[in-house]
């Protein structure tokens, strides 16, 4: 029966999407959520309040989106490509113009019921307008300078708002996921070490550019004890808190270094430490065994796509899991400066688990509409 369905998606009913749908892909998610439920019941002590409510009110809402956006013909995802990216980058027009700023952060939008933050939809906005534009472009046309201005641009306008915001790690993640979606698109190796080195060039006027706060956390990342009660404190904290949990981890509701408060940020930025602190070596490996396993579920979703847009599409949020996912690891242990990226579905924050969950939703959607075929239309003609 799935076989036939799957020679006829075209055709698919509802009901014949519900059934092609990956659930073990779906349960998976669900896990790593219902993960970061417990994370933040914890980190409040034993309480719903007030984090752990919120996010599991979220994860039904969001799970059920994503399950709906699934079911979309992933050929109306490739029509609305352009438009989606447009209305992000006026939302972060938006932030530049109008934002709420809290801690010293212009990055939201208040809609009333809730904040959103632009920059978090431009991390899925980006990866639909360059896989919707590079489905399009041929090999002789990957080769040519002319072809990469627009694309370039897609990437460099809002990661140039985002740094206005100040937001380093979100910038630093539209930035490396575009990249990718170069790569993927069959741009030459050497056009990249071009790009490198230049950028490595112009170094000493970025970092000129930088803010206070962003040259402060090189610093301490370069030598965290020489501030170790101000600007080194929360990494010494972190590394401890890791270090305290051993293999097996001190149990839930045990960790001390977050339930003494010693651990700051612990809902948000330094989750995965106080998990690693609760539930051991043990426990950190499986969750990341988990992530794992959902960008395995991407690389073959992608090369299940028959279309050139569903491929990059699902590798390109494939790419961006990860760099959430190793940005936040990595920051949280030491190997590279605090830069405030959360850890998907684990750290409280509306805005980030829907935007996790719609880009999954995406992936589902390319894996059920895999047999559908995408003509690569010359550039500006719809299907």
């Amino acid at each position: 029966m799935a076989a036939a369905l799957r020679l006829k998606s075209t055709e698919l009913s509802l009901l014949d999407k519900v059934r092609l749908l990956n659930w073990p892909f779906v349960c998976i998610v669900a896990m790593v959520a219902l993960a970061g439920y417990g994370m933040l019941y914890s980190a409040a002590g034993g309480s719903n309040e007030p984090w752990a409510w919120r996010h599991g009110t979220r994860l039904c809402v969001g799970i059920g989106l994503m399950l709906a956006i699934a079911t979309v013909d992933l050929r109306v995802w490739f029509r609305c490509a352009y438009a989606i990216y447009a209305l992000a980058l006026i939302g972060l027009i938006a932030v530049e113009v109008a934002g709420e700023t809290t801690m010293g952060a212009q990055r939201w939008i208040d809609l009333g019921l809730f904040q959103l933050q632009p920059s978090e939809v431009m991390k899925i906005a980006l990866v639909l307008a360059l896989a919707r534009y590079f489905h399009a472009s041929f090999v002789e046309d990957i080769t040519r300078p002319a072809h990469l201005i627009v694309p370039v641009l897609m990437v460099v306008v809002p990661v140039l708002l985002v740094l206005r915001q100040p937001d380093l790690g979100t910038a630093i993640m539209l930035l490396a996921a575009g990249g990718a979606l170069f790569l993927l698109a069959g741009v030459r190796w050497w056009k990249f070490a071009i790009v490198i080195g230049a950028a490595l060039a112009v170094l000493p006027v970025l970092w000129q550019q930088l803010h206070g706060y962003q040259k402060q956390r090189v610093m301490t990342f370069l030598d965290p004890e020489r501030d170790p009660l101000g600007a080194g404190y929360h990494i010494i904290q972190s590394k401890i808190a890791l270090g305290s949990g051993g293999v097996w981890g001190k149990g839930f509701l045990r960790g001390t270094q977050s339930q003494l408060s010693f651990l700051p940020e612990k809902q948000t930025d330094f989750v995965f430490t106080m998990l690693a602190e609760e539930a051991g070596l043990i426990g950190a490996l499986g969750l990341l065994l988990l992530f794992l396993l959902l960008m395995a579920y991407g690389f073959a979703f992608a090369l299940r796509a028959r279309n050139h847009f569903g491929r990059l599409l699902a590798l390109g949020i494939t790419a961006t899991l990860f760099l959430y996912v190793f940005i936040n690891v990595a920051m949280v242990t030491g190997l590279i400066p605090v830069v405030g990226v959360p850890l998907p579905m684990i750290s409280y924050g509306g805005t980030a688990m829907a935007t996790v969950l719609v880009g999954f939703g995406l992936m589902l959607g390319v894996d059920v509409h895999r047999e559908i075929a995408i003509p690569r239309f010359p550039m500006g003609r719809d299907l």
